[in-house]
C-alpha cells in the first residue's frame, strides 16, 4: 500500500454556454498517510469527486503533482494511466456487473491483475467475502439478490481483490438508508484497516467523515480549508463557516475583554480557548455548549428536531436577533414556543470579525 501526496493541484473545466470556466480544484495540497483512511468532506459541487478522479487518473491536473509514495503519477511529464496506478475505485452505486454473480464480480479484476504464482481466484474471492463480512455462500448470488449495503461491500471486495495501492470511494453510502449507511460504513472501514489499505472516502456527510476516518480534509469551492484528525476539525475548526458546516455550530458576535481569555456577547461573558487576535469577534458555539439553565438569558424555542436519545433545539434570544442551536437529552426537550433560559458551557473559539466596507 502507498501514501498519497497531492501538491498544488488545480483543475479547471472549459467554458460553458454561460461563458465561464469552472475551477473545480484550486491549488490543493494534501498528504494521505500509508494505511490510513482520509475522508474528503464538503458540500455538493466543492470539487471532492474531481479530486478523487484526478488521483485515480481519470482526469489530468492543469498544475501540481500527485505521487504514490515516491512515484509521481501525474504532473511531471506524461501521466501514468489509470490501469497502471494500481488504484481500486468504488463508485456511488457500486456498479456491479449484472450478468456476473458475486464471485464473478469480485474476481473480475483478478483476471487482468498480476497475482501470486499459483494463486487461486476462487480462494481469493472467499478471502474477500470474509474481509467485507459477507457469508461465503453469497458467492453464487446475483447482484439483484443483494441489498444496497451488500452490493457496496461486494464492490469494495472487487476493488480490494487485486491488492491495489490506493482505494478510492466516491460517496459509496449515499443511496443507503440511515441505519444501513452506518453499519455498511463501519464494515467498509474495518475491511480497509484489516487489509492495510490506504483509502480516500468522498462524502458530504459530516457524521460519516468524523466517525469513520483517521483524517478529515474539508474542501470548499475547490480549495482545501483544513485537514486534520476528526477531533481537530470538530474541536478547532479553521473558521466560523467550517464550524457551522462540521457540527452545526452557531456564530455569535462578541467583543474581547481586556483581561484576556474572555469575551462578552448576547449570552454574557464567556471563556475563550485562546487569546483573541482582535477586539471585534465571531464566537463559535457548538450545540453541546449551549445549555438550558435556570439563570441564563431568555430564549424562545423556534424548532425542535427529536432524534430519540437527544434533540436539536433551535432558539432565538428574546429581544435580540441571535439564533442558537442547543443539543439536549431527548426526554427533556422543550416544545416549540416555550421560553427557556440558556447559557454557555466550556470555552469557545473566537475568530476576528470580518471587516465591513
Amino acid at each position: 500500500m502507498s501514501s498519497v501526496d497531492v501538491k498544488g493541484v488545480s483543475k479547471t473545466f472549459p467554458q460553458t454556454r454561460s461563458g465561464t470556466a469552472t475551477r473545480a480544484v484550486d491549488d490543493v495540497t494534501l498528504h494521505v498517510p500509508n494505511g490510513s483512511l482520509t475522508a474528503v468532506l464538503g458540500p455538493s459541487g466543492c470539487g471532492k469527486t474531481t479530486l478523487l478522479r484526478l488521483i485515480a487518473g481519470f482526469l489530468v491536473p492543469d498544475s501540481g503533482t500527485i505521487a504514490f509514495d515516491d512515484r509521481v503519477v501525474a504532473g511531471q511529464g506524461r501521466p501514468v494511466p489509470p490501469q497502471a496506478r494500481r488504484v481500486g475505485y468504488v463508485p456511488q452505486e457500486g456498479a456491479l456487473f449484472p450478468h456476473l454473480d458475486v464471485a464473478g464480480n469480485i474476481g473480475f479484476g483478478l483476471a487482468k491483475a498480476s497475482r501470486r504464482p499459483g494463486a487461486d481466484v476462487s480462494e481469493r474471492v472467499l478471502e474477500m467475502l470474509d474481509l467485507v463480512e459477507l457469508p461465503r455462500e453469497f458467492a453464487t448470488r446475483a447482484p439483484h439478490e443483494l441489498s444496497g449495503g451488500q452490493q457496496q461491500r461486494v464492490a469494495l471486495a472487487r476493488a480490494l481483490a487485486p491488492s491495489p495501492s490506493i482505494v478510492l470511494l466516491d460517496e459509496p453510502f449515499s443511496s443507503l438508508d440511515a441505519a444501513l449507511r452506518e453499519s455498511t460504513g463501519r464494515a467498509v472501514a474495518r475491511a480497509l484497516r484489516v487489509a492495510g489499505a490506504t483509502g480516500l472516502l468522498v462524502t458530504h456527510d459530516q457524521s460519516e467523515a468524523l466517525s469513520l476516518s483517521d483524517q478529515v480534509a474539508v474542501l470548499r469551492e475547490g480549495r482545501l480549508i483544513q485537514a486534520g484528525s476528526p477531533a481537530d476539525v470538530y474541536m478547532a475548526p479553521q473558521d466560523p463557516e467550517l464550524a457551522r458546516f462540521v457540527g452545526g455550530a452557531s456564530a455569535v458576535p462578541g467583543r474581547a475583554v481586556s483581561s484576556g481569555l474572555s469575551a462578552t456577547c448576547a449570552l454574557g461573558t464567556v471563556r475563550l480557548t485562546a487569546a483573541p487576535s482582535a477586539d471585534d469577534l465571531v464566537l463559535v458555539l457548538r450545540p453541546d455548549q449551549v445549555v438550558l439553565v435556570d439563570d441564563g438569558v431568555e430564549a424562545e424555542v423556534a424548532e425542535v428536531s427529536f432524534y430519540g436519545h437527544d434533540a436539536a433545539v433551535r432558539l432565538s434570544l428574546v429581544g435580540q436577533h441571535t439564533a442558537l442551536v442547543a443539543r439536549v437529552p431527548g426526554p427533556t426537550a422543550p416544545t416549540v414556543g416555550d421560553v427557556v433560559r440558556v447559557g454557555v458551557r466550556g470555552a469557545v473559539h473566537a475568530y476576528p470579525a470580518p471587516v465591513r466596507d
